[in-house]
């Protein structure tokens, strides 16, 4: 018997894939920023991934250079690399 289930971003990098297409389909505001708010949101709440999943998510997504984290925390922006996945 199995009691206990799999989470769908348990793996780091299917975390990492969610975040940028989440940031993909938020609109940047002012000079290309995406508020932190508009991925984690969604990502907690409509796709059911843990804070612990958001959190390697985004360090993967930061590590791989796809996006770059403001030291404020309120905002990441594409990089190259990142707008690349999606051309």
């Amino acid at each position: 018997m199995k009691l206990a289930t799999d989470r769908p971003f348990a793996d780091p990098e299917k975390a990492a894939r969610k975040l940028l297409e989440i940031a993909n389909e938020t609109e940047a505001v002012q000079d290309g920023r995406i508020y932190i708010e508009r991925i984690n949101g969604p990502f907690l709440f409509t796709h059911g991934g843990s804070a612990a999943e958001y959190g390697a998510g985004l360090a993967l997504c930061i590590e791989r250079g796809w996006l770059w984290y403001h030291e404020s925390g309120t905002y990441v922006k594409f990089t190259q690399a990142g707008a690349d996945l999606f051309a």
